[in-house]
């Protein structure tokens, strides 16, 4: 008799065999359903051991077991069923069953039912419905299974237009839970996922009564060559999820980041000019796209073959080859791609009609042939080229190439579209991968022209309408990230390329060279924005050399933003779009009034001097007491604040009259974020004590102005903003900050702080810290960017490294790039000059030292 310890042995030294097996490149379907056979006779040994034979019960594999389907843990799903209610003695016996399994390390979900309770539950919910349709019979009293087997293949349970409404359904309703390019994706539940196909497998199973997809060529509902694509695919998502299981030793369905490289290695890949992650990924992306698309189609048929023409599908006529049906556009031959322009050609018209959202299912199928029959790109086709004009000169062109990338055309028109399909970054940054990054772009890009998107883009919605040729815009879109992938600077590969393109499609030279321009640069006015001083009028004038002109800045805003919003759904908040209209309307003015025409320091000064003067007069503010403030404070402080900030300042300190910290935290947004202000005596550690203070309270920096009076006062400013990425709203939240920090600046020796631990999603990431220095803009000051892991209290561990490299930090620009930390800081020493070529290596090693010993 085997005993549940030597059941157990018997399965873990099973795994160990298949994982031997499957890292030797052995078939993963033979091998689920070698571990299947094992589990059957491990159960059948088992029931005939607890003389359950002798009693009339059915055991039935249902689920993915019933399908015969066992990756290393999936779960094992039982069905129980008997024909009345049990007798003590055999649920007594069930209960040793049960409990066996367990002991034998089986994760068991069973159920007990009778047939009649089986088919009222069956019929209530879909769930259990389809369970039942996969039940296999394993032992026990075959007759019962028998009856159930019959009975769920009546009309009467599930007729096969409900079934295939509720799955339809159901399947809708998991793809509103995640996107198909998540960066941790569910490789069974994600739209394109294992449920896509069996989703497909199950609505054929009801229809037809099929048990196999095979069986599906045969109704003529399935082409021989889509069968092999849809195995093919499941091939593919079943390596990785055995792989999954193998790495994570349980039933893990979700390609955490944690896991992703070793199931990569797994697989058999290994780091290229692409990691080994990145080269699994794309194929990952890729084959969920594929099965996107087929499962589409085929529930587009099924639902024709199915629910009929219960609601007849308006059907408009386009021209002698296509009409409209409904939202799809339908052909109206068998055959009716027979030239490359002809497929052009069905985008072209998907431009021109607004009501058209998709593609009818026959005519999917037709483009799909006519898509593999190609021999060459379609933009080697004349023909093509011009049509490819045609659609980017619409105003509705974007949402044609949204279903042309959608449906592989995008990639079969532009090859090099095709090298970034599915390619991904191994980041939190990048959220999506590089080919549906771009495709989102395009569709911020047609927002901006939307009035209803207005409140979120009022810049953008104003210069979109001003550009002389918005498809230039649409084209820098699609070559932005183009080379991604190649190894090198992608921006200057990318340019080389849409430089390329425009001439091949006939755009005279002033627009390819702006096309080319703008993808050369397309990071340019982001990380002006974001990591330099812009307040600085050197910077702004620099950057204003690169634009040239007001036409080129209005293109490069308009890329900036929509390029930012498809990064990731948090990239985006009212902080950075503050910034970008900052910079373009400084930009503005700079080349409206040309270089030779300097901003005057010292009249910016007064001019910023008597407006804050004017409200705090108005406030009541004594001039006398105001004269001999700013008498303290040095000029660089009134042109790196603005008129408002200046007397808000002084209302709070004349206010304060205390010698101790002062704290304020403005009730209303400075730039999209909360300002926060720090004035008391200066003190060693001061910008290290706040930072520890703020990242103690989870409250992200963004940006730092800091300097001293002439008596030796801090006036410190910071941009704060909550992990969301919104301003500071809770008062309570507001007061707990204000007293955390009055409380820490105001101890002459502040605890060390205890940083929170690395979170799991940052562990699997490395982020060598880098330290490079950048000649100062202003005379005395150097100017220096960080990048390293943006690690719990990265901040105050550099201030505290300032501090002991005996460093003076004027300014910090704080940008967090995913798991990235990317900071901009302006230093000096303490005797207010630039660091020295040996002072820059001092701080250098500290700094990489000190960050590189990362706290897990």
């Amino acid at each position: 008799m085997t005993t549940a310890q030597q059941a157990k042995a018997s399965l873990q030294a099973l795994n160990q065999e298949l994982a031997l097996a499957f890292a030797a490149r052995e078939d993963v379907v033979e091998l689920v359903r070698r571990r299947c056979r094992v589990v059957d006779e491990l159960l059948q040994t088992a029931w005939s051991q607890h003389g359950l034979a002798n009693f009339p019960i059915a055991l039935v594999a249902v689920g993915g077991y019933g399908r015969g389907e066992l990756h290393p843990h999936s779960d094992i799903d039982l069905l129980m069923l008997v024909d009345e209610k049990l007798p003590k003695e055999a649920e007594f016996v069930l209960g040793y069953f049960i409990a066996f399994l367990w002991d034998a390390g089986l994760e068991i979900g069973h159920s007990v039912r009778t047939i009649k309770d089986t088919l009222t539950l069956g019929r209530d919910d879909i769930t259990i419905a389809t369970n039942l349709l996969e039940a296999r019979f394993l032992a026990g009293k075959e007759s019962l299974f028998d009856e159930l087997y019959d009975a769920i293949r009546t009309q009467d349970f599930w007729p096969s237009s409900d079934f295939f409404v509720a799955k339809r359904d159901e399947q809708h309703a998991r793809h509103t839970k995640a996107s198909a390019f998540d960066l941790e994706p569910n490789v069974k539940s994600c739209p394109g996922g294992l449920r896509d196909i069996q989703t497909v497998a199950w609505v054929a199973m009801r229809h037809f009564n099929a048990s196999r997809l095979e069986e599906l060529v045969g109704y003529g509902f399935l082409e021989p060559i889509e069968l092999e694509e849809l195995l093919e695919c499941q091939q593919f998502l079943w390596q990785i999820r055995f792989a999954l299981h193998i790495a994570s030793g349980r039933d893990e369905n979700r390609l955490l980041f944690d896991l992703q490289r070793q199931v990569a290695e797994l697989l058999g890949y290994e780091d290229k000019t692409q990691l080994a992650v990145e080269q699994m990924m794309k194929l990952y992306y890729r084959t969920v796209r594929r099965v996107m698309e087929l499962n589409e189609m085929l529930l587009q048929l099924f639902k024709r073959a199915t629910l009929g023409h219960t609601k007849a599908l308006e059907i408009v006529p386009i021209n002698d080859n296509f009409q409209r049906r409904g939202s799809f556009i339908e052909a109206l031959s068998a055959n009716p791609f027979v030239k490359p322009e002809d497929i052009m050609g069905l985008f072209l018209l998907i431009a021109r009609n607004s009501n058209i959202r998709g593609i009818y299912a026959p005519t999917l199928r037709s483009m799909r042939q006519a898509r593999k029959a190609l021999t060459q790109p379609l933009m080697e086709y004349p023909e093509c080229r011009q049509v490819f004009m045609e659609i980017l000169r619409h105003p509705r062109g974007i949402s044609a190439f949204s279903l042309m990338h959608k449906h592989g055309i995008l990639s079969a028109y532009l090859p090099a579209w095709r090298a970034i399909e599915g390619q991904m970054q191994f980041d939190l940054f990048h959220a999506y991968t590089v080919d549906e990054h771009t495709h989102r772009l395009l569709l911020n890009i047609e927002r901006f022209s939307q009035p209803e998107q207005k409140d979120e883009f009022p810049l953008g919605s104003v210069l979109i309408n001003q550009l002389p040729k918005k498809g230039l815009l649409v084209l820098a879109a699609i070559f932005h990230d183009i080379a991604k992938g190649r190894g090198g600077d992608h921006s200057k590969l990318g340019a080389v390329d849409a430089l390329a393109f425009c001439k091949s499609h006939g755009l005279n030279d002033h627009d390819g060279r702006l096309v080319s321009w703008l993808v050369e640069n397309h990071l340019v006015m982001s990380v002006t924005a974001q990591r330099r001083d812009i307040s600085d009028p050197d910077v702004v004038a620099d950057f204003a050399g690169k634009v040239r002109d007001a036409v080129h800045l209005s293109y490069l805003y308009c890329l900036t933003v929509a390029d930012i919003c498809a990064t990731n759904e948090k990239t985006w908040n009212n902080w950075k779009g503050s910034l970008l209209r900052d910079l373009y309307f400084s930009t503005q003015r700079v080349l409206a009034r040309g270089k030779e025409k300097p901003v005057d320091i010292r009249a910016r000064v007064r001019e910023y001097q008597a407006k804050a003067k004017k409200e705090l007069l108005r406030r009541g503010v004594k001039e006398k007491e105001l004269d001999a403030l700013w008498a303290r404070f040095k000029a660089d402080y009134f042109l790196r604040h603005q008129p408002n900030q200046i007397a808000w300042h002084a209302e709070g300190i004349l206010k304060h009259r205390q010698d101790e910290p002062l704290v304020l935290i403005s009730k209303h947004t400075t730039r999209g974020g909360t300002e926060l202000f720090v004035y008391c005596r200066d003190k060693p550690k001061l910008f290290a004590t706040v930072m520890a203070v703020l990242d103690n309270k989870n409250i992200n920096v963004h940006d730092a102005t800091v300097m001293t009076s002439k008596d030796n006062y801090a006036l410190d400013s910071f941009v704060i903003l909550e992990q969301d990425g919104e301003p500071l709203m809770q008062l309570s939240r507001i007061q707990s900050i204000r007293k955390g920090l009055e409380k820490a600046l105001a101890s002459e020796n502040p605890r060390p702080p205890k940083f929170r631990k690395l979170s799991r999603k940052m562990k699997p990431f490395n982020v060598p810290t880098q330290v490079s220095f950048l000649p100062g803009s202003r005379h005395g000051t150097s100017m220096m960017e960080l990048i390293a892991l943006d690690m719990p209290g990265l901040l105050a561990r550099v201030g505290d490294i300032f501090y002991r490299c005996e460093i003076t930090l004027l300014a910090a620009k704080i940008t967090t790039i995913g798991e990235r930390a990317e900071d901009f800081f302006v230093l000096q020493t303490n005797d207010g000059q630039a660091l020295s070529e040996e002072e820059q290596r001092r701080l250098k090693e500290a700094l990489v030292s000190a960050l590189s010993q990362t706290i897990f």
